[in-house]
Order: C-alpha cells, then structure tokens, then sequence
C-alpha cells in the first residue's frame, strides 16, 4: 500500500511539474498583445507580493482553511469548524498601520525590478481591494485599517508602482473559498474545488461565475492602467473527460470531479476591451489564455522557447512568516542569471508583516542585487537567449543587435576574477571586442581550437570591479 501511494504521489507531482512549464504553449495573435509580451519578456525581474490578514499568524495563505491533509496546511487547533472562523475573523484586527507602498516600490525600482504582481485577492476570498461584490474585504467597516486614508491597498500599491514606471500585475485566485457559491454551506468542504455539483445546480454556479467576472471587471476599470491579469487555482477550468476520469481514479485532488468553467473567452474579451494589449496568465491552464508559463519555486533546467516566470520565494513563505530565513545576495544573483540566460523572467516574493512593513532582510537582499544590477544590468534588460545558454560557469544572453554578454559565475567564497575565462567560438569571433563591465577596460583574447580564452589582467584579477557575478561585454 505504502509503495501504491508513494507512486500516486510521484505521478501527481511529475504531472504538476510538467504543467509548470512543459505544457504546450499557444502563441498570441493580438497585435497588442504581443508587443505587450515582448516589453515583459525586455524588463526580466519583477516583484511578487502575497499579503493579507493571515499574515497575522506566520501561517501559509489560504491554504490552512482547505480540508486536504498537506504540511503546508496544517492548522494550530484540532476543531476545523472553530479554526475557519478564527480564521475568517482576521478580518477584525488587520491594521497594517505602517503601510509604505512608495518605500517598496522605490527600493524595488533600485533593486532592478520592472513590474510587480500583488495578491488582489487569494483563495480564502479576503479582497485586498475595494470590491462592491462582498463585505470579506480590506474596505468592510469591520476591518480596523479601512477608516485608514491607505486602506484600498490594491490602488495604493498599483499607484505607488505606477509612478516608478512599472508594469502593473493583478493576481486573483479563481476559486474563492468564502464565496458561498463556490464553497457552498450546505455541503462539507473536502477538497480544494467547488463542493456541488454543477450540473445539478447550475444556476448557483452561474452567479459564482458572475462574480469572478464582476470582481475582475472592477480591478480593470478603477485601478489605472494594468499590463497582466496573473490568474491562480488552475483547478477553475474546463476539463476533458479524460481528465476527470484521471481525477476519479485519485491522481490529483478532486472529490467530485468536474468542469469548472467560468468562460475564460468571454472574460478574457471584456476584460481586454477595458485593458487592451492585457497579457493574461491563466496559471497552469494549458491553452490561449496563457500568455506565458509559471515554474513555482523552481527553475527549469533548459531553455524555453517561449515567455516563462519562475516566481520563486526570496525567504520564508509565500505569507509572511516570523524569523523567516532569506536566500543569500549570492543565491539571487545567480538564480536571476540563470533564468535570464535561458530566456525568462524572475518574479521575486517579498512577503509583507502584518503591520504593512517589510523585514530588514528583505532591504538588504534588494539593496545587494541593485548594486550588482548597477553596474551589470545592461547583460539583462532586453536580452535574449543565446545556445549554448551556459558553459560551467558562464552564462550568457544576447541583445538584439548581436551584442553577447559572458556572465561568470562566482563560487561563494570565490574573491578574486579568475586569470582566463574559456568561451566557445561558436559565442563569438577572436576579432570581437571584450570590455569587462565595470572599469570598461578592454581585454585581450586567444583563441585554442574552437574555444576563446579571455584574459583577465592581474590587476582586475585582485580588484574585480563587483562581487559574485563578471561580466564581459562582446561586441
């Protein structure tokens, strides 16, 4: 039985893998779709934002209050019904009283960052905007913080953003969990999914559809200008019938397995009359509304040939979370290389407290990165892969006009530039010129067989002009 389950396990997370960012990709037909698309994929690091009143407990968003038995969901009280209202009641002390959006959106800015991606709203329901669908929002007389000037924090943070000349993201979950037509009251909620039958109800599901649409609506038309529709719950959709039979033989998490289809041409239509040129990412939905792909936590280990993200957690959770562990300076430096070097974006999560404040950490990590992206940043804005994407410790991206960049990779404890850096020919010509970024000192070149050896004078070698990452400009 054990091995049973490990290989059901194993099945369901080899397919959850793959639809990360194996999926068969439908390339857009929109004209301004696409020139929308190519800007994106030119700004390659964006800031991620998962925040609302779970950030209260240290706890995983949403996810607590679903009934499936996973780490990320336990909760610290054995009575479920007592727990979700606990839950449900967060609502009634969230007062992010130091609530900053322009302090983050200017060191993100400094960071490097282009675009950010908030949480409008995740799957527990709680709206972070001033929605006209629901009271469980932000906005609702029973949430201290909504008599604050700032308390429409979706605008606030868009605006904030906006000004610094970034491209605005919307997530919104489809599943809503509070919403009674969704997760309705009289049926036990055991999964993730809507917990009734749709054929048999159809009208309850039709007004749950209509509030997606309403709520969705809303955030295109009072909230400016905004370039990405990041839809999450990639169960909320149409499936063949050879999915559901997949879900009845419980290779995925499906009580009650069924089409949830809440007419994603119809949305996506509206929703882009409002906001044209929208890039909508319909996470993990192989189809058209999938403008580009979403690897979690994870990076692919080759390059893709179309617009992908990995959003990937800087420390803790994707919530906010007590003593939270950050990954290194060196740690992002490389990660954000490494993606960019086979061609996508890093959409980098800051988790904010409950007060509306970022950790000291989270700075720090931000600070490093913008000084490396100082000097440096030119190898990543408006780059494009280039095969070999990468050779041991170079990687390396292209512009446009054939410029190519070798971005060698330090070691942790590696101070010192090496004496040569070894680069195929096939990358580029011996008679091309070398510049390390930085000083903009030019370098000289040999060539054995097919490999070019770039030499790196002794000077340069003992006070290299940054840490963790070189570059070398070939043009």
């Amino acid at each position: 039985m054990k091995k049973i389950i490990s290989l059901l396990f194993l099945i369901m997370f080899t397919k959850t893998f793959a639809q990360e960012y194996l999926q068969k990709y439908y390339p857009e037909t929109d004209p301004l779709v696409i020139k929308q698309l190519e800007k994106w994929q030119d700004i390659k690091f964006g800031l991620l934002v998962h925040w609302g009143p779970y950030s209260q407990w240290g706890v995983v968003e949403s996810w607590s209050i679903c009934s499936e038995d996973e780490g990320w969901e336990r909760r610290k009280i054995d009575n479920y019904v007592e727990y979700k209202k606990q839950y449900e009641d967060l609502k009634k002390t969230f007062n992010p009283v130091k609530f900053n959006p322009d302090k983050w959106a200017a060191v993100a800015k400094e960071a490097g960052m282009r675009y950010v991606v908030f949480t409008t709203k995740h799957h527990d329901g709680f709206c972070m905007f001033d929605t006209k669908q629901t009271d469980y929002k932000i906005t609702d007389k029973e949430t201290p913080f909504s008599s604050n000037p700032k308390a429409n924090v979706t605008k606030e943070i868009f605006e904030a953003f906006r000004r610094q000349g970034f491209m605005i993201g919307a997530y919104f979950s489809k599943p809503d969990w509070h919403n009674e037509n969704y997760w309705w009251p009289n049926f036990a909620t055991p999964d993730r999914n809507v917990n009734y039958n749709i054929p048999t109800y159809p009208e309850r599901w039709e007004k749950f559809v209509d509030f997606t649409h309403n709520q969705i609506l809303e955030l295109m038309t009072d909230y400016g200008r905004i370039d990405i529709l990041w839809l999450d719950g990639g169960w909320v959709r149409i499936k063949t019938d050879e999915e559901v039979k997949e879900q009845m033989l419980g290779v995925k998490y499906a009580t009650r397995p069924q089409s949830q289809d809440i007419d994603m041409p119809g949305l996506v239509e509206k929703a882009r009359k409002i906001q044209p040129g929208l890039i909508v990412v319909d996470r993990a939905v192989e189809g058209p509304y999938q403008n580009y792909l979403t690897p979690e936590n994870q990076i692919p280990g080759k390059l893709l040939p179309y617009p992908w993200e990995s959003c990937i957690i800087m420390g803790g959770g994707w919530s906010y979370t007590f003593d939270a562990k950050y990954k290194s300076v060196h740690e992002l430096i490389n990660m954000l290389v490494d993606i960019v070097s086979k061609g996508g974006n890093l959409l980098l999560n800051i988790a904010p407290s409950p007060e509306g404040t970022w950790d000291d950490e989270a700075y720090e990590r931000l600070n490093g990165i913008g000084e490396w992206m100082k000097i440096n940043g030119e190898a990543i804005y408006n780059s494009r892969p280039l095969v070999p994407y990468r050779r041991e410790k170079v990687c390396f991206t292209q512009l446009k006009d054939g410029t190519v960049y070798a971005i060698y990779l330090a070691d942790e404890n590696e101070r010192n530039m090496p004496a040569e850096i070894k680069i195929p020919l096939s990358v580029a010509q011996d008679k091309s010129n070398f510049t390390l970024l930085g000083p903009n000192e030019k370098l000289s070149v040999g060539k054995i067989a097919d490999d070019l050896i770039i030499n790196i004078p002794k000077a340069l070698q003992k006070n290299p002009p940054c840490s963790i990452a070189w570059v070398i400009k070939i043009k």
